[in-house]
């Protein structure tokens, strides 16, 4: 069993370097994984490290029919090993059955949507690696299979930091081709408290089509990141908050980092109501992104952030309240996570890589 777990961990290991797109990295590596730990059905998720909210899902039959009760559990419920706070914990994995001790009817989730559509036990990694959560992992079985034992989650969370670190890697991968039919105005979409579209202009239609293409799922099933910023909209304000984090930043396959934003509003008289705004991303929108996927520092993307603006040594380092050989330790603590040699090279590749424009003062 060692030895077939050391192997599958060097396979992990090689699909990840070999990945050219996250979709394509998560639907391989579900297959993998079952060579060593058996299951029923999957989903693996690609999140905003920022936000937590995903980006795009791989799931497998079975998990489908239930995606969307999943999501109301995660958001709009509260029950065992939600996601938001196994991010938090110094073990990001755990399994339905150790959290409520064997008695899986203590769960909602397992009563209303695992039970029925013939689950038992469930189990979520959070993929986190330096800090920062890259997306979700959850492993279903049926009630004809034995529940996830200790070794096997404890292979599995050995995984993780491997798995998070692909995650990150693709969500820095160039899109496959450029996209010319990008319009200046931003695609709205209208959707019922119930998530169902209502109404939307010609550019959703665009960014809907390729959403779905990207997840590979059907044309009436609502792309997951939407799905999401409304869940999370909804969530906060049934908590009588506002929802500043009912967005996601996504690198798309086709085309530039896309922003999805959510609202819910007020007045109505057909009742509950979301706007969805999707557009490309601005700089303030993907530099968090980009720094998160380089594991810069805190003080690294500050001061990136200060050349992103034009600033000089001597600028940010009076900004920064620091000094400016201190500036230069970080420049090139910056130029050695990101490749490149010099504060021309880091500039070049963020406008031209990642289409950020500079900001202030003309760089």
């Amino acid at each position: 069993m060692q030895l077939q777990q050391e192997m599958l961990r060097k396979k992990v290991t090689a699909l990840g370097e070999a990945a050219v797109s996250s979709q394509a990295y998560r639907t391989s590596l579900i297959e993998l994984l079952r060579e060593g730990v058996p299951f029923a059905a999957a989903c693996c998720t690609a999140i905003d490290p920022n936000t937590l909210l995903s980006t795009g899902a791989a799931t497998e039959e079975g998990v489908e029919a239930i995606h969307a009760k999943l999501f109301e559990y995660e958001y709009l419920r509260e029950d065992y090993n939600a996601y938001d706070d196994l991010t938090r914990k110094a073990d990001t994995l755990a399994t339905l059955s150790a959290a409520t001790g064997g008695s899986l009817e203590l769960s909602g989730r397992y009563r209303d949507v695992l039970q029925p559509a013939g689950f038992k036990d469930e189990l979520r990694a959070a993929l986190v690696i330096e800090g920062a959560c890259w997306g979700y992992l959850t492993l279903f079985r049926r009630a004809d299979q034995p529940l996830f034992d200790e070794q096997e989650r404890s292979f599995l969370s050995s995984l993780i930091p491997c798995i998070a670190r692909c995650l990150r890697k693709t969500s820095l991968a160039l899109p496959l081709e450029k996209a010319d039919w990008l319009e200046d105005e931003p695609g709205i979409l209208m959707l019922t408290g119930q998530l169902e579209i209502s109404s939307f202009n010609a550019t959703a239609e665009q960014w809907l089509a390729r959403l779905r293409k990207a997840e590979g799922i059907e044309s009436a099933v609502l792309p997951r990141p939407i799905r999401a910023v409304c869940s999370r909209a909804l969530s906060e304000s049934a908590e009588g908050k506002d929802s500043p984090l009912a967005k996601v930043c996504i690198r798309m396959p086709e085309g530039p980092f896309l922003t999805i934003r959510a609202s819910l509003l007020n007045g109505s008289e057909h009742g509950v109501q979301l706007a969805v705004w999707l557009e490309p991303a601005k700089p303030a929108d993907m530099l968090p992104i980009i720094t998160e996927a380089y594991a810069l520092s805190v003080r690294e993307k500050q001061v990136l952030e200060g050349i992103m603006r034009g600033y000089s040594t001597k600028e940010l380092a009076r900004s920064l309240h620091i000094t400016a050989y201190t500036v230069q330790d970080h420049l090139k603590s910056i130029f050695a996570k990101t490749g490149v040699s010099s504060r021309r090279d880091l500039i070049w590749q963020l406008l031209s890589r990642f289409s950020l424009e500079a900001e202030s003062k003309g760089v």
